[in-house]
């Protein structure tokens, strides 16, 4: 049997990663059965009532407006001053108009695919995404705090191999439960928008969108899922990977949003992993510089600056590539024992 086969086999068999992926499965589940329950299919009936709440609304409005004008002019008739209650002309230039009383602000909510779903692609490749970094971090970490990794190297003495088949192993499954669990996801709120919202103007190109953004997603969870695998290859512990990834959270998302702050820096948020993600998933992601704004003057014409996906491509993209180069370069030079 192949060491590939072998190691997809050990992984799909540990306790954690069943455990982690019945955990996904049911959160992931639970969001979509909760959000079908706050969407509302908008029915002519439905649609009536709120022009009926509308129309009443209407009505009551210009009922007190009258009755305020009515009041103005007799308290005018009296000689008392009402401008400064009622306002100039006894505020009849303010008398209610139809269309400040929209009907749809008295509709329920309801979900429409076209669009709403990309907001939930983002929440999908997040949720996966954890389950892959604490899958790829907890599978070779446990291989190395056990001795299994020494005992594993004892029979195949190639290290870089060992260690990249590992790596496979990893990524071919996240890649499976990505594709199945997406797949499901897509048919999940495609069914919600059928029965409780809308799919109005699905085209193929919304389809094609769709699927662009679902690729993305499937990148992000890829390379979350590599990079926990080489961090915890290079601490031989999965707390590695967690410790890096918490200190790389803080640092990029506090540390260095205080100090561009303090330090007056321009676009300072381009130095913050999540710029970079948000860049991904939206295929550009404004930056406003405030500061150029002249408030004094009550102009404001903040100078703009766009971080695009390709930009993120390449710092995550790099940033990825450095990591696993070291994990793997360490692994050729470490003492192993």
């Amino acid at each position: 049997m192949s060491l590939y086969v072998t190691e997809l086999r050990r992984l799909a068999k540990r306790r954690l990663t069943r455990l982690l992926l019945v955990l996904l499965v049911l959160g992931l589940a639970g969001i979509a059965t909760a959000f079908a329950f706050s969407s509302h299919k908008l029915s002519p009936a439905v649609v009536a009532e709120a022009q009926a709440k509308s129309d009443a609304d209407y009505q009551r409005a210009v009922k007190d407006w009258e009755r305020s004008v009515a009041e103005c002019d007799a308290a005018a008739a009296r000689g008392e001053k009402t401008e400064e209650r009622y306002g100039p002309d006894c505020g009849r230039q303010w008398q209610p108009q139809p269309e400040m009383f929209d009907p749809k602000w008295n509709l329920p909510y309801q979900f429409d695919f076209r669009g709403e779903f990309g907001i939930f692609i983002a929440v999908f490749a997040g949720a996966v995404a954890l389950f892959a970094f604490l899958v790829g971090a907890s599978f070779v970490g446990a291989e190395w705090s056990t001795g299994g990794m020494m005992n594993l190297l004892l029979w195949r003495p190639k290290r870089l191999a060992v260690l990249g088949t590992k790596l496979a192993a990893v990524l071919t499954a996240l890649l499976g439960v990505s594709v199945v669990l997406g797949a499901l996801w897509t048919l999940a709120f495609w069914l919600i928008g059928t029965y409780r919202g809308s799919t109005a103007k699905v085209t193929s190109g919304v389809w094609q969108s769709t699927a662009i953004s679902g690729v993305r997603a499937l990148a992000l969870v890829l390379v979350v899922g590599a990079v926990a695998f080489a961090l915890a290859s290079l601490g031989r512990h999965t707390a590695m990977a967690l410790g890096a990834a918490v200190g790389v959270g803080v640092i990029s998302e506090i540390g260095i949003r205080l100090a561009v702050t303090m330090a007056g820096v321009r676009f300072g948020e381009r130095y913050v992993l999540s710029t970079y993600a948000l860049a991904w998933f939206e295929k550009q992601w404004k930056l406003i510089d405030y500061r150029s704004c002249d408030f004094v003057q009550g102009q404001c014409n903040p100078k703009e600056m766009l971080v695009t996906w390709q930009d993120s491509a390449l710092v995550l993209g790099l940033g990825s590539a450095l990591v696993l180069v070291v994990a793997f370069w360490t692994m050729r030079r470490r003492d192993i024992s």
